[in-house]
């Protein structure tokens, strides 16, 4: 029977989306259960070559995942136009367990076919000498003054890790993303800001908030302005992204709260690194230089400008990634040395987040704004805390939904208009559904099974019974005769 087999596809639907529930990283990780860096689903295998003509070709909007060891060189090829900026990005994911050094990253360039460099970054570990995810980008700019790097067709991006002797020689597993930012269809202020709001503003009002990091870029929880709680186990990292809009400035701020275990002989420093990388994952900037003794201990990132394509422009690399509206990501990680200071216990983690100003027009761009945009989407999601995976999910389901829904509303319409013509005409048997109309009715029926498997009937919508089978429902449930009884001419 269809009611029957529409409550089956529901009762499956709803025992899928509680499984995928239970598994995100975030649920995952309030449970005590730590995960490591969570690489894209839709990440696709890549080896880089040591010969940039045999490189694996890159295409823009897709995500790539390789590994790197010490010293080593990879190269990939991607095609480019003549009036789109290009960006690729590294992330560098060494085990947990591995030794780095302060020396230690990995550099990430693009060069030209005659093989000048037309932009470099180096993601680096930096005074936390601690191994956890470090990212930056490189760029290929279209300028107006500039004549290399400016012509449509090959270019090459080169990965290349510097390690030093002290540090675990095992490879690094690397993800890899090219997007690319569409040209003006005007030319737009190239001055860059010179003053701007450097006070950091109050607390967020409303109180701290509960909300569970993700464990990389792929699956970020989602943020707004606010205050919000969750704990930090030692050597492991959160991921949070914050939607800042064109004009907006964003400043950020962690607490590390005080250690239960702790009996004040304990220290550890560079205890605690927040990084923030901007939509394209390049990186901004990162302070460590907290030193922990078991005491709260709080530290900020330093005032950023508002976000403003002009920023680009600019000699200050911090300024410089301010550049594009979008999701900006936020990554804190606990040094592994606390575990033996303070035992392994999570300890309590409060980030203070602030978006401050209005949202400015867009720049003039000649295509899709891509990665480089706030929607309403994304606001909704930063209000609900859904990563991108389960933004994207509900998207999906909404328009099954709504398709179930539309396709379902015009065949109850087209059966009652077929049953009402049939009765003015003075038929007293059962309204028949006409041939020519049986394929759209079919279709209609399969898209509103397809909603139902998900959703499953609305109230007061259910299925007719099948043929042969007595009346199913309720009065004013689903299509049973209910207290109205069958039909004239059943």
């Amino acid at each position: 029977m269809k009611r029957q087999r529409g409550r089956g596809r529901v009762t499956l639907a709803a025992m899928a989306v509680m499984c995928a529930v239970a598994a995100l990283p975030g649920q995952a990780w309030a449970a005590g259960e730590p995960h490591p860096y969570t690489f894209d689903d839709e990440a696709k295998p890549v080896q880089g070559t040591p010969v940039n003509s045999n490189g694996s070709e890159l295409t823009a909007g897709s995500t790539y995942k390789d590994a790197i060891e010490p010293g080593e060189k990879r190269y990939y090829r991607i095609d480019l136009d003549a009036t789109s900026d290009a960006y690729v990005s590294a992330v560098a994911v060494p085990k947990l367990v591995t030794k780095v050094d302060y020396s230690d990253k990995l550099e990430v360039s693009i060069e030209d076919r005659s093989g000048t460099e037309c932009g470099d970054g180096e993601a680096r570990f930096g005074s936390a000498t601690y191994a956890r995810p470090v990212a930056d980008y490189a760029s290929r700019r279209i300028e107006k003054d500039k004549s290399s790097c400016q012509e449509a067709g090959a270019y090459y991006v080169l990965l290349e890790r510097t390690s030093a002797a002290t540090s675990t020689p095992e490879p690094w597993e690397v993800e890899i993303r090219f997007v690319s930012e569409p040209g003006l269809e005007k030319a737009g202020p190239t001055a860059v800001p010179e003053e701007w709001p450097s006070a950091s503003p109050a607390v967020p009002d409303g109180g701290p908030r509960k909300r569970a990091g993700g464990t990389s870029f792929h699956d970020a929880t989602s943020l707004e302005q606010g205050e919000w709680r969750d704990e930090i186990a030692p050597g492991r990292t959160l991921f949070y992204r914050v939607p800042v809009d064109w004009g907006q400035q964003l400043f950020v701020s962690a607490d590390l709260g005080n250690s239960p275990s702790g009996d004040g002989l304990g220290s550890v420093s560079n205890a605690m690194a927040v990084a923030l990388h901007n939509p394209a994952r390049g990186f901004v900037d990162e302070s460590s230089s907290v030193y922990y003794d078991g005491k709260q201990k709080s530290l900020a990132l330093d005032p950023l400008p508002p976000v403003a394509y002009e920023n680009r422009y600019d000699s200050d690399d911090t300024s410089a990634a301010m550049r594009f509206a979008g999701w900006y990501y936020l990554s804190v990680t606990l040094s592994p040395e606390m575990a033996e200071a303070f035992g392994k216990k999570p300890l309590p983690l409060t980030l203070r987040v602030n978006v401050t100003g209005q949202a400015d027009p867009a720049p003039s761009y000649s295509g899709p704004a891509g990665d480089f945009q706030v929607t309403d989407d994304d606001r909704a999601a930063a209000d609900s805390g859904k990563n991108a995976d389960a933004a994207a999910q509900s998207d999906t389901m909404a328009l099954v939904a709504a398709a179930g829904i539309g396709a379902g509303t015009v065949l109850v319409l087209g059966l009652g208009a077929w049953t009402l013509l049939a009765r003015r005409r003075g038929g007293a048997g059962p309204a028949v559904v006409p041939a020519q109309a049986q394929g759209h009715v079919q279709a209609a029926q399969q898209v509103q099974d397809g909603a139902a498997a998900a959703y499953g009937p609305a109230p007061g919508y259910g299925y007719p019974p099948a043929q042969g089978q007595p009346p199913q429902g309720q009065p004013g449930q689903g299509y049973g005769y209910g207290q109205y009884g069958p039909p004239p001419g059943r």
